[in-house]
Order: structure tokens, then sequence, then C-alpha cells
């Protein structure tokens, strides 16, 4: 190791210190009658050790860099002490921890991780910063919701590692961790949805709730609204907003869930999808506007549960039948199969098809087929909205979704034409 490389591990660690003393200084915490032990010079000092610790450890004993930061550590104890003692009612810790974890940035940064302890103090500095925000929003999120984040932990963390990888099976066969994978991925979309809505509040208007909706289910937002704008006609406008704002919102699910499974299969599918995006965006441009100045109106509607677990199991057992359904045509049909499958799919369950072509594009022959296929199902998909808005909605509900869908369907269209040009036949 070059004295460069060693000044340049030593720089990082000392600029960890440095941003989290800047943080602590700013917030007050390091002046006045209750300051804590460290500010900008001690904490950028303490990330110098942590990397001449780290720095250390590649070249001599690990008794004399474990000795430094012993000696470190025995500091930092002996100010939360004092601390404690001086003003036990407003002691919290923050500040001491923060001082370990700078000695833990600098012994990764001395150790050649540099971007690591990087990471690691920017998310500190976020947590540091943002502290009134994270309790505001830990404050509107209730019992239940904590159960669910403990829940998904442990579906993440437990259960998916113990899960055997596969395949068992033919035609391209059951993999029992990536099923496990597609459940996860529903159940985070789900449940990120849940606390949007808790923290944004149930009376944000049919506008958000049909944005929201569509992280979940565009189908579902449109087969709802259109019963509901029946109800409430007066909402007519409010609700056809909301049921365009959940189409929107469709594009970006799709690319984020095939972005998650197989990131080859993103940019092709991106380049079909991305006029239905545009149409749906200024679409809702003019929908605000029309809606502007009117009276918000209250949406109480809310999933009775955050994680829909059992919602996302029967998505992953789906996804499997379509998924070998596709293998099986694609085996007997070629090109002319897969469209049919996606158009069949379009119709029923998007999402299924989504992780289907996700994994039929794992054979790079595939690939251009593959995104077509999405493409033309979120084009039926559409359709198929467009089919249940004009007939169970309201006739105010009807003249301005209709319309709307069918723009954005044949801005799918558009761009189905435009990625078959430039991707070819196949």
């Amino acid at each position: 190791m070059t004295e460069l490389e060693i000044a340049a591990r030593l720089a990082v660690a000392g600029l960890c210190g440095l941003a989290v003393g800047v943080e602590r200084e700013w917030s007050g915490h390091a002046s006045g009658p209750r300051a804590r032990f460290a500010g900008v010079r001690t904490f950028l000092l303490l990330g110098a050790i942590g990397g001449i610790a780290g720095t250390l450890l590649d070249t001599v004993n690990p008794v004399v860099p474990a000795a430094l930061l012993l000696a470190a550590g025995g500091v930092i104890v002996a100010a939360y002490v004092t601390a404690a003692q001086r003003a036990p009612e407003a002691i919290d810790g923050t500040t001491e921890t923060a001082a370990v974890l700078v000695l833990g940035m600098g012994v990764l940064a001395g150790l050649g991780l540099l971007a690591v302890a990087a990471g690691i103090a920017t998310i500190t500095i976020l947590a540091l910063g943002e502290k009134h925000a994270i309790h505001g929003f830990l404050s509107k999120i209730d019992r239940e919701e904590m159960q669910a984040a403990l829940q998904f932990a442990v579906l993440a963390l437990v259960v998916l590692p113990l899960l055997p990888e596969g395949p068992y099976g033919p035609f391209g066969g059951i993999r029992p961790r990536s099923l496990w994978t597609v459940v996860l991925i529903f159940s985070g979309l789900n449940f990120a949805g849940y606390i949007a809505r808790r923290v944004l509040g149930e009376n944000q208007g049919y506008q958000l709730a049909g944005a929201l909706g569509g992280v979940v289910s565009s189908t579902a937002v449109t087969l709802s609204f259109s019963r509901q704008s029946r109800i409430e006609p007066g909402n007519s406008s409010a609700l056809a907003v909301g049921t365009v704002a959940a189409c929107t919102v469709l594009v970006i699910r799709v690319l984020a869930i095939i972005l998650a499974l197989n990131a080859t299969l993103a940019p092709p599918t991106a380049l079909g999808l991305w006029p239905m995006f545009v149409a749906g965006a200024l679409l809702l441009l003019v929908g605000r506007r029309l809606l502007k100045g009117t009276k918000r109106e209250e949406v109480t509607t809310q999933p009775q549960n955050p994680l829909r677990l059992a919602s996302a199991i029967w998505m992953a057992i789906a996804f499997q039948i379509v998924f070998t359904g596709l293998r099986m045509l694609t085996a007997r049909f070629g090109e002319t199969g897969v469209f049919a499958s996606a158009a069949l799919a379009g119709l029923t369950d998007m999402d299924a098809l989504t992780f289907g072509m996700s994994r039929l594009a794992q054979d790079q022959a595939l690939v251009s087929v593959a995104a077509r296929a999405m493409v033309l199902g979120v084009i039926v998909n559409t359709g198929f909205k467009t089919v249940l808005a004009a007939t169970l909605g309201s006739p105010a509900y009807r003249r301005l979704v209709v319309p709307g869908l069918l723009a954005i369907a044949a801005a799918g269209g558009a761009g189905l034409w435009f990625a078959t040009r430039l991707l070819g036949a196949g």
C-alpha cells in the first residue's frame, strides 16, 4: 500500500467524522449549557483515529489498532457518563452513539472500503438531521403498521434465505426462492401504498387516492371509482382524474417490478411504454386544472391488512401458472404464443404477466419479444379498464375517463410500433 493510498483512506475517514461533526454542531448539540462532548474537531479526530486503526490492521499486529479504538471508545463512554450525571433528564446518547459509529466508519475507510464508509456517513447525517421528520412519521404509525413491518422483516430476512433456489420441474420449473421474492415485492408495494395513505392522510382526495391505489392495482381502482361515480355523481370529475392517475402509475409500477427482477428487460420495455406515461401525465395536468378550486372530497377507503400477504401469495401462484403457460406456448407456437398469452394476461392479471415476462427474458434471445409482449399486455389492460369505466361509470365519469383511457391506449399502440421498428422482429 503506497503513501498516497494511505493518505486517501485517512482523508475519507476524517471527512466522514467531519461531516457528522458539522451536523452535530449545526443542530446545537455541541454548544450551550447542555452541550455534548463532541463538536466538529472532535468528530474529525475520531474519524482519523478510526482510519489509522483500520490502516494499521493491514500492516501491524491487531493489538495496536485495538488499543487505539479502545482508548477512543473509553473517551466516548466517559463523556456519556459525565453528561448523564450532569443532566440525567436530558440524556439520550445520540451524539455518543454517532461518535462510536464514526470510529467504525473510519476503520472501514482505513481498510479501503471508502464507498461503504461514505455511504454510511451520508445515511447517518440524514438520520440525525431529519430527527423531527422521522419522529413525525413514526407518530402516525400505529401498532398494526409496526406489526406488519416486523412481519415483513421476518419474511425477508428469515424465510427467504431458507428457501431452496430450484428449479424443480419442466418448462423452467418452480423456483421457491424466486416465488417468495414475488411475494415480498407485492407485500412491500402494498405496505408502501398503505403507509403513504396513512402519512398523507385520508382526506387528500380521489386524485391522490387513485395514484396510490395504482401502486397496488389500477384495475381495482378503475372498478371501485366507476361504481363510486354512480353513488357520488358530483365527484365524477375527481374520480375520473383519480382513475387516469392510477393507470399512469401502472406504467411506473410495471417498470419498477421489471427493474427489480430483470434489469435487462427494463430499457426495451420502457421504450414502448413511455408514450403511455407521457399521455397519462398530460391528461393529469389538464384534469388538475379543471378541478382547481373545487371542494376537496373525503375518501375513507383503506386496505384492512397493510401487507395483504394472502393476496401476494395468490399473485405468486398466478405468476408461476402464467410463466409455465408462457414457456409451453413459446415452445409450441413461438412469438405468436407469447403475444397471445400477453393479451390474455392483460385482461386478467398484469402483475403475473410482468413476472412471467421477466423470467422469460432471462433468455437473451427472447428479451425483445418479452418487451413487446409487455407493452401489448399494458395496452390490452388499459382497453379492459376502458370497458369497465364505460359499463359501470356515471355519464359524467364516462365522458372524461373513456376518451382519456383510449388516448393512453393509443399512445401505447404508438409505443409498440416504435419499439417493434427499433428492436426488430425479435
